[in-house]
């Protein structure tokens, strides 16, 4: 069974992954996959040396990585061509590669298998703690892009439409403020520059919506996290609760805040949020 290709961002988060994989552990060849329709499509390959693994399809509890998928737990093959606790339906490929010793590690996402990675060795090989931990952060690290890109998905749900000529109703232009003030906050934490770049597009379609309201000509240049803090000052956040947000210190927040203030030539807060709404800099 082949796998259907992955998106372009899917592919890269997973060909990061396993590079990071034999990058910082000892196994020399890594591959792994996402779930898709109940079944894990490897779309990413680090150090093999032949093309037996190529669009594999595991499906839910067959094989190593099947078990690792069902279970949400780590599973170990010390010796993949002997091991009697797993199914063998992909022997042709992992032993057509010539692993003789495989890892599999599930990435978990609030409680559910996204995807399985995968670390081989051509000779049997102990895995203990050395090795398993940089494979537990690097699923980690791949759960929490996911949970991230899961996050945007929800708020781009939620953006309201215009409803009239006229603008958006009261409710939804609140709705719109409250999703771009969200996705400005994801965006800070996101390592991965494709899905930075992606996601300060969708922040720019959201201010484009309310750009009708927008009725002043003002030539001035926010830095990004001014911009995030007076996102957030515009849902009425504290200092403090800004600072939680966007996980900096309070006087962080009050310095970038005054830079805003200052650029915008006004006194107050809630000046600057008005003036920033007038040029069209938040919705």
């Amino acid at each position: 069974m082949r796998a259907a290709p992955p998106d372009a961002p899917e592919q890269a988060l997973l060909a990061r992954a396993v590079d990071a994989l034999t990058a910082r552990t000892s196994f020399p060849v890594a591959f792994g996959g996402l779930e898709r329709d109940g079944a894990v499509h490897v779309s990413a390959i680090s150090g093999a040396r032949t093309h037996h693994l190529e669009g594999l399809v595991v499906q839910a509890e067959r094989g190593l990585g099947g078990r690792a998928f069902v279970e949400r737990r780590p599973r170990l093959a010390l010796d993949y061509r002997t091991a009697k606790t797993i199914t063998h339906d992909y022997d042709r490929a992992i032993l057509g590669e010539g692993i003789a010793t495989l890892f599999a590690v599930p990435i978990l996402v609030s409680g559910r298998t996204r995807g399985v990675l995968y670390c081989g060795s051509w000779a049997q090989a102990p895995v203990g703690e050395t090795l398993a931990r940089p494979a537990f952060g690097i699923a980690d690290e791949v759960a929490a892009e996911l949970r991230i890109r899961d996050e945007v998905q929800r708020r781009l749900a939620q953006i309201p439409q215009p409803v009239e000529a006229a603008g958006l109703a009261p409710a939804a232009r609140e709705e719109l403020r409250e999703s771009y003030a969200e996705l400005r906050a994801i965006s800070a934490e996101v390592g991965d520059a494709a899905l930075r770049e992606r996601l300060q597009h969708l922040e720019r379609r959201l201010a484009a919506l309310s750009s009708e309201q927008a009725d002043l000509d003002v030539d001035v240049r926010l830095s990004p996290r001014e911009v995030d803090v007076l996102a957030c000052v515009a849902l009425g956040a504290t200092n403090a609760g800004v600072a939680e947000t966007l996980g900096l210190k309070e006087v962080t927040i009050k310095s970038y805040l005054a830079s805003a203030m200052a650029k915008l030539d006004v006194t107050t807060r809630h000046a600057a949020v008005a003036k920033a709404r007038r040029a069209g800099i938040l919705p």
